[in-house]
């Protein structure tokens, strides 16, 4: 027993020490429209008929295999995706997605984080004291892509149309909540023009009756 114990004590002491960074994983966003900007849409009474959200791509490695490292597998790593969260000299740190997941043993001390050793292509897991243990592994490098709606958002609902006027609402929202003093109806008359526009963003009507909408997205709100 006394054995085992001093094994376990070596976990942080013979491993090395790590600090863990989280200075950025090259991380990308682009703002994108739904629908797409040109392409036919459908929105029934009710619905948003347009919205703008962000595609967020950052680095990450795909782990093929359930990968264990330390003293009697201190820690688990199970296959799937992890992105990056930072950077130092050799290594690049990462976090689970979804898609991944760490598991740490009842005897290891308590998970830290995890980087990729590029010299060596090892994984490690750190604990939370800055004990590192490292092993080989079958991974592969990525580009993970996540979409978004942005926390601030623009949108015209579709309130359903009236003889040849179409009656359109205006709302802002933050968080998801709505923004009251951002709130506005408005009436448009399609024999005077199949496209409708507020606050720079521009619509076309394909086809409209009183429960839904065909349309395309010309310009979204600037």
């Amino acid at each position: 027993m006394r054995n085992i114990l001093l094994v376990l004590a070596s976990f942080s002491v013979l491993s090395g020490c790590t600090s863990l960074k989280h200075n950025g994983g090259g991380v990308e966003e682009t703002l994108i429209d739904h629908p797409p900007i040109g392409v036919e849409a459908v929105a029934y009474v009710g619905d948003e008929m347009l919205a703008k959200g962000k595609q967020t791509t950052v680095n990450a490695i795909s782990l093929k295999h359930s990968t264990s490292v330390g003293v009697l597998g201190g820690y688990t790593f199970s296959p799937g995706i992890y992105t990056q969260i930072g950077h130092s000299q050799n290594k690049i740190f990462y976090t689970p997605t979804q898609y991944g997941m760490v598991q740490a043993s009842a005897l290891a001390d308590p998970y830290g984080g995890m980087y990729v050793d590029q010299k060596t292509r090892e994984i490690c897991g750190v604990s939370t004291l800055g004990g590192t243990v490292c092993t080989s592994a079958e991974f592969k490098n990525i580009k993970h892509t996540t979409n978004d709606m942005l926390s601030f958002q623009q949108t015209l609902l579709y309130s359903g149309k009236v003889g040849n006027k179409i009656n359109i609402s205006y709302r802002e929202f933050s968080n998801g909540q709505a923004r009251a003093a951002f709130t506005n109806d408005v009436e448009y008359d399609l024999n005077s023009s199949k496209v409708i526009g507020y606050k720079g963003a521009q619509v076309e009507i394909i086809e409209a009756n009183n429960h839904s909408v065909k349309y395309k997205v010309l310009k979204n709100f600037r």
